[in-house]
């Protein structure tokens, strides 16, 4: 570039060639009469002179020169000449084919040759004009100025600009930051400096960024000297990161970090700034040494946790829109700058939340009421389900204990079932209020999910939301009246339904059984009874004993068999043949004589 520079440093414009030797551009008619009074003012002299003069018109020169008449093809220009010059009239049109163009008018000119034959002269305006560019490129280069131009289309490496000639922008000059949507430059005007020419080959560079960098170093003298914490500032913003935003501020860039854009939630900068938006902002703290400044907008406005407590009051009721989603709550917007959290424990009486996505969605408007603020941690808890009454407040009076309902099963676990009540509210039957008798391994052997049936309300917690049903007590319990059935004493018939090594377990009755113990079986003795039995085997025991609050009977089989012993051996002694005297009549026939002796 420097040596490309040399070269053309010492450059001649073609004007500076076509002037007299004198060294000055006079008027010709003027330097025509000097001739001729010097040559004697002859006639002879005065042809030549004037001819003479005439030839110092060479190709290239400009001269100025005013419109005498305007024809078809021709604009006819009087250069104080002998002959007129011509200039094509396609020079003077625009792009709708009209003539800018009026006689009188002055115009410059270059001359493009000297038709001898038919003694004309042939001009060109837009050469003239082109020469007088490069003229003003080579002055605007020198002196180090600028030049305005319009850029006209993308090509390869940058631009291509309009300066009056065709010039070229390189993308890496054409700003201070690489610009990511190039076609938005196509069409504007900016200001330019020439960083090289070369009029041979037509080829001039242009940088924009150079006279960017010069403004920005001007600019950022003077911030540095005017800037201080808490001056408010216009900047621009320049870039946009995830954690904040880069500002200009002339020169110098400061942060505004995302957390000190609102006083509310920003998620993203981006959400509410591009890059080249003016925005005011204040000047949180400033590293002189470092040039790091701090900004900050929300820091112009009151802090809205000031007045909080005044403004929602505890037990009021708000409106505002959910914001956020965790697994904990929604957060939920009062105001600009101010959220409060609907922990899911709040969002309903009755039901379990396990995540707040099944109540409500962000965007949506709900109402809640204040439950706690703590200011200094900047936190409000909300709760939706305060909004309405809570219906385990009711249940009670609704449902008093001993009170008959009616409901659908809506779940079956392996402790109970959950009966349907008021909406939320669900009761439930433990399995073993299911049935007074019947042994139940789960409940799901009897009922199945959508059964509708009939409890009784055993029990009603409001503290721990506990909803207690029975089913068995629909009906009585049959071991209240079992000492009624089964006397002590009494011979009954059974079926065996269990064998332990403690004794056989025998059914008297649906849900009522009794236990022969190991030691009742026999008047052996036996270690167990496993062997000695089958399930379903029928068996006739005696009640030994019965307890309907532990409801247990107590069998005996060996009972039994002593009992049928004696009576077989009283029937063996009833029907044996009567003797002559018995022990008795001996003893009471010497119990007489002794007396008699006596």
């Amino acid at each position: 570039m420097d040596n490309f520079a040399e070269n053309n440093s010492t450059e001649k414009i073609d004007k500076e060639d076509l002037t007299d030797q004198a060294g000055t551009e006079q008027p010709v008619d003027d330097q025509v009469s000097k001739d001729v009074q010097d040559s004697g003012d002859s006639e002879e002299n005065y042809e030549d002179m004037y001819a003479e003069s005439f030839k110092r018109f060479e190709e290239g020169e400009l001269v100025a020169g005013r419109i005498i008449a305007i024809d078809k093809d021709y604009v006819i220009v009087d250069i104080g000449y002998k002959s007129e010059g011509q200039i094509r009239i396609r020079e003077f049109m625009d792009d709708q084919g009209n003539i800018n163009a009026s006689q009188g008018d002055d115009v410059e000119v270059m001359v493009e040759y000297w038709d001898e034959d038919e003694e004309r002269v042939v001009l060109s305006k837009e050469k003239a004009a082109k020469v007088k560019i490069w003229e003003d490129i080579k002055r605007t280069y020198d002196n180090g100025e600028t030049v305005e131009g319009v850029i006209l289309a993308r090509v390869k490496g940058g631009f291509s600009v309009d300066i009056g000639v065709q010039a070229f922008l390189p993308g890496s000059q054409a700003d201070l930051r690489p610009i990511r949507n190039l076609d938005e430059m196509v069409g504007k005007t900016f200001t330019f400096k020439i960083l090289k020419y070369n009029r041979k080959r037509s080829n001039i560079v242009l940088s924009r960024r150079v006279i960017l960098e010069q403004e920005r170093e001007s600019k950022r003298s003077a911030t540095l000297e005017s800037i201080h914490e808490g001056k408010v500032a216009e900047g621009i913003v320049k870039n946009i990161t995830e954690y904040g935003v880069f500002v200009d501020l002339g020169g110098v860039d400061g942060l505004l970090h995302i957390t000190d854009i609102s006083w509310g939630r920003v998620k993203h900068p981006s959400e509410l700034f591009s890059v080249g938006d003016e925005i005011t902002v204040k000047i949180l703290s400033f590293d002189i040494e470092k040039e790091r400044v701090s900004l900050g907008m929300r820091q112009l406005t009151e802090d809205p946790w000031a007045s909080i407590t005044e403004k929602y009051p505890v037990g009021s009721r708000i409106t505002g829109k959910v914001v956020s989603l965790t697994d904990y709550g929604a957060f939920v917007e009062l105001e600009e700058g101010i959220e409060g959290l609907i922990h899911v424990s709040e969002m309903s009486w009755t039901r379990k939340i396990r995540h707040p996505s099944k109540v409500v969605s962000i965007g949506d408007v709900v109402e809640a009421v204040v439950l706690d603020i703590k200011s200094d941690n900047r936190r409000i808890s909300l709760g939706m389900k305060q909004v309405i009454p809570n219906p385990w407040d009711i249940i009670s009076e609704k449902y008093p204990l001993g009170t008959t309902i009616e409901g659908k099963v809506k779940n079956i676990t392996d402790f109970g079932l959950f009966v349907g009540i008021d909406e939320g509210i669900d009761g439930l039957v433990h399995i073993s209020d299911i049935s007074w008798t019947k042994r139940i391994k789960h409940p799901a052997e009897l009922y199945n999910k959508g059964d509708v049936i009939q409890a009784i309300v055993l029990d009603i917690e409001k503290e721990n939301e506990r909803f207690s049903l029975g089913i068995k007590q629909l009906e009585t319990d049959p071991w209240t009246t079992v000492a009624e059935r089964y006397e002590v004493g009494k011979e009954i018939t059974g079926t065996v339904t269990n064998i332990t090594d403690f004794g056989v377990f025998v059914e008297l009755e649906e849900g009522i059984e009794g236990l022969v113990h190991v030691s009742e079986i026999s008047a052996e003795k036996i270690k167990t009874p496993v062997g000695e039995f089958n399930i379903n085997d029928v068996i006739t025991a005696k009640v030994m004993n019965i307890n309907g609050e532990e409801r247990r009977i107590g069998l005996s089989i060996k009972r039994l068999d002593i009992e049928d012993d004696k009576a077989l051996l009283g029937e063996y002694i009833d029907n044996m043949s009567p003797a002559t005297s018995t022990f008795g009549d001996i003893l009471r026939e010497n119990l007489q004589d002794e007396s008699s002796k006596k």
